[in-house]
């Protein structure tokens, strides 16, 4: 990504032409929407939310490590990855996905909160802030993901799958079959006390605040597009965000108690053509509609405070290109997939001046994301900019950042997915192509290779 410093500045007065609050058009986009920053210094000044200060405005996406132990503890990899997220100056370190319950993790290795694994957590959380503080003078903030993962639900060695709906798109590859369990309104009923005993245990652990997932077609997030669900967890978009906020009342409840700050990892557009898609047309295509998304988020601000929310979009399961562009990519310039997330954010950005907002996808411009990551802040009002599989890769590329004045390219993330492709296949997640002493030996085993 080699542009003029002109080019850069007419893209960004192109762009912020082009937005529109009501309805954005994601056909057509490329490079060109995608807005480049000369400098990145904006990134290192501080910010406030929940009354707390972030040193800078980088953070550490929830990223699954799937290497956990069986209980549910962090295990020795999950430890070596927070220890080095804890010394990459990032100001916010968003944990990964915790399971609520045993039956909502996604595989037998995913963290999962509970009585017994509570100091383990303790300790995690701990090791962070005190590794942060002796190397900089100041800690992180540390945000615990609360997840139930639904669909993808497999806590044992067999899928065990707990759905909302039928959704054609969702079982065209992967149906719905033996072990598999549609929820019931009662169960869902019962759902936020679950929500509730985690965020005292995650209050107990030492986190600042507790994100109440919602995105990427997990169990709550499933929901927001159950348009064919009959009872009261279906049908009308109140119904549809009953348990999301049933899930949100319960947590409030027990951060009201601790002091915890809640957040929320949301997911405004699927990418799915309507009615199974979030966050899209009613008259058809993919374009971005943003009345049910724009409610939503008004509702987490009027009912519960919310004050900072972590965008994406799409479904890493069915339109993995959507929310994390890759080199190789078969449907789609992987810069149309920048270019799309850039475009809702600025969109939902827009229309919540007061609300903060995490940037997602910006790992793929590489040795260039802080560049991109710096005009989102500077030009559009994005205060976060978050990085995921480039953290797997290059934890320390904030440091670097900081020491040199430049990301190094031959560190970056390569945006091939291996990261992914190794948990899909049972094993943990990490980076077999930069952190090659851990994670190549392991993506060997897992696929044979160089035997």
């Amino acid at each position: 990504l080699h542009l003029s410093l002109r080019r850069q500045r007419q893209m960004c007065i192109r762009d912020r032409q082009r937005c529109n609050v009501d309805k954005i058009k994601l056909t057509g986009l490329d490079i060109k929407d995608i807005p480049i920053a000369e400098e990145c210094s904006v990134l290192n000044t501080p910010f406030s939310v929940y009354s707390k200060t972030v040193r800078n405005r980088i953070v550490f996406q929830p990223m699954e490590g799937a290497d956990g132990e069986l209980s549910g503890a962090p295990g020795e990899l999950t430890k070596r990855r927070y220890t080095r997220f804890a010394k990459s100056g990032a100001g916010i370190i968003w944990v990964e996905a915790v399971a609520v319950c045993n039956d909502g993790r996604a595989n037998p290795h995913q963290l999962c909160l509970n009585e017994e694994t509570v100091e383990d957590f303790k300790n995690l959380v701990s090791m962070i802030k005190e590794t942060a503080q002796l190397k900089f003078g100041w800690e992180p903030l540390v945000i615990m993901q609360a997840t139930h993962s639904g669909r993808q639900s497999r806590p044992t060695d067999k899928p065990e799958p707990i759905y909302a709906y039928h959704n054609d798109i969702f079982e065209k590859t992967r149906p719905m079959g033996e072990g598999s369990h549609l929820i019931t309104d009662e169960e869902c009923d019962a759902l936020g006390e679950k929500y509730y005993k985690a965020t005292i245990l995650a209050a107990q652990c030492g986190f600042d605040g507790v994100d109440v997932k919602c995105c990427h077609g997990y169990l709550i997030s499933e929901f927001l597009s159950a348009r064919n669900r009959e009872g009261r967890y279906g049908g009308s978009l109140e119904n549809r965000t009953r348990l999301y906020f049933s899930c949100f009342e319960n947590a409030k409840r027990a951060a009201d108690e601790t002091g915890v700050f809640l957040t929320t990892r949301l997911g405004v557009y699927e990418g799915f053509e309507y009615p199974w898609g979030f966050g899209v047309s009613k008259d058809g295509g993919l374009d971005f509609d943003m009345e049910e998304p724009v409610w939503v988020v008004e509702q987490l601000k009027k009912r519960f405070g919310v004050e900072l929310i972590n965008i994406t979009i799409g479904n890493p399961y069915v339109n993995p290109n959507v929310n994390r562009p890759y080199n190789g990519c078969e449907f789609e310039d992987p810069y149309t997939g920048v270019a799309r997330i850039a475009a809702v954010t600025k969109a939902m950005q827009k229309a919540f001046p007061d609300i903060t907002f995490v940037l997602s996808g910006t790992t793929f411009l590489m040795e260039q994301s802080l560049n991109y990551a710096a005009a989102m802040v500077r030009d559009y009002g994005v205060q976060l900019a978050g990085f995921g599989r480039m953290t797997f890769a290059y934890p320390e590329f904030w440091e670097d950042y900081l020491e040199n004045g430049y990301i190094e390219r031959k560190k970056c993330c390569i945006a091939c997915g291996k990261c992914t492709q190794m948990m899909r296949s049972g094993g943990v997640a990490g980076c077999p192509v930069r952190d090659r002493e851990v994670y190549t030996p392991l993506y060997k085993e897992y696929f044979k290779v160089g035997k």
